[in-house]
């Protein structure tokens, strides 16, 4: 005897899948700037060359807006839901995985938006 199948609706799933981060919730959407995937940390890790060093020179805990340069001068201007602007003030050291949208806060790392 097999377990019943649950099946749900398009419309359930989209439900049960949209962003709550905006209602000061946990995130529960894995778009750009919200919650970090686990393939997508995994992917970034498996790639190490790929990530660059930078510096915080803007960070709004109110928006989510951080925004970033490299060693080499590249400005990023990044988005994050979950926190990031919080963790990193400006001044602070970090690495961004360009390819793959994480930005790393010492053992912390965040899925961001790029603009």
């Amino acid at each position: 005897m097999s377990a019943p199948q649950n099946r749900l609706s398009p419309s359930t799933v989209r439900e049960r899948s949209a962003c709550m981060c905006h209602r000061g919730d946990a995130c529960s959407s894995h778009a750009p700037g919200h919650a970090l995937h686990l393939i997508q940390a995994r992917l970034a890790s498996a790639t190490p060359s790929e990530w660059v060093d930078a510096i915080v020179e803007h960070a709004d805990p109110r928006t989510g807006d951080v925004v970033v340069r490299t060693l080499d001068g590249v400005a990023h201007a990044l988005w994050n839901a979950a926190g990031a602007a919080l963790e990193a003030p400006a001044g602070t050291p970090v690495a961004l995985h360009e390819r793959y949208g994480v930005l790393a806060v010492g053992r912390i790392q965040f899925n961001v938006a790029r603009d």
